[in-house]
């Protein structure tokens, strides 16, 4: 971890957040390139893996994003009213996804074209399939931007092994998503190498999305708390809005649930251990 947090400080703020993006990006490669290898998977896995996704999800909006933010309004903010920026951020990326999501055409899983969500197109199930998972990863690209740009504005608390934890569990979690956009779309009959194609093309915005973080938080720094808390909202917004209720949809609920509380560990554990 030492190495790689020495290569992080040869970066510039701007090249770290896009270089912890990219990992994500790569796990979600990584997860999209099973569909090689194989052409399903038991459903009671695939949830468990969902479950998982969102328990890593839960656990970095609070220990990355919103306690973080926290401490910082505190230093601005009396103590007893610390909460209102944090609130604010927090119920601004809840709307910004609840907008996106009434308007960016997409489709969930093992939902027929006809259930296809935001405004009405022409486009076939596979972009709209896609277009469900890139709603997850923006947020995801957010947070890792905004915790890198934290680290390089000094702010107390922020640190290069906290941001790259953040970035690590992240990556972690995209895993299954990469999964849930390839292997879907190899049932519907597209070869292995445009199922890979389309999975991996669904983490393309968290870099897009992480640069952004990091020049919002360098340009106004007194944003941050509400910068932190908008990733977390956004994240809690798609946690309990499509990903909880995907990895339930089969009734493998204890299955989806112990992954749940697996991938919220895990994240504390890296979050806090690393830190």
């Amino acid at each position: 971890m030492d190495a790689i947090v020495q290569y992080f400080e040869t970066l510039s703020p701007i090249m770290q957040g896009f270089t912890g993006s990219m990992f994500t990006w790569f796990v979600t490669a990584v997860g999209a390139a099973f569909v090689f290898f194989v052409k399903d998977l038991n459903k009671g896995f695939m949830d468990t893996l969902l479950g998982f996704t969102a328990g890593v999800m839960m656990a970095a909006s609070f220990w990355s994003l919103l306690n973080p933010a926290l401490e910082m309004a505190s230093t601005t903010w009396s103590p007893g009213l610390s909460w209102v920026p944090v609130g604010i951020g927090f119920l601004g990326g809840a709307i910004f996804l609840f907008v996106l999501d009434q308007w960016l055409p997409h489709l969930h899983l093992n939902e027929p074209i006809e259930k296809s969500e935001g405004v009405k197109t022409n486009w076939n199930r596979t972009v709209l399939l896609v277009l469900a998972i890139t709603l997850h990863n923006i947020p995801e690209g957010l947070a890792v931007g905004v915790a890198f740009g934290a680290v390089a504005e000094g702010i107390p608390g922020a640190d290069l092994y906290g941001a790259i934890a953040l970035a690590i569990g992240i990556g972690i979690q995209d895993f299954p998503e990469g999964l849930a956009v390839a292997l879907p779309l190899r049932r519907f009959g597209l070869s292995r190498f445009k199922s890979f194609l389309w999975g991996q093309l669904s983490g393309v915005v968290e870099p897009i999305a992480a640069v952004l973080g990091v020049l919002l938080v360098i340009w106004a720094q007194s944003i941050l708390p509400y910068a932190l808390a908008f990733a977390a909202g956004a994240m809690i917004y798609i946690v309990v809005e499509e990903v909880i209720p995907e990895s339930q949809r089969n009734g493998h609920t204890d299955k989806a649930t112990l992954g749940l509380m697996l991938g919220f560990v895990l994240m504390m554990s890296l979050d806090v251990g690393l830190g």
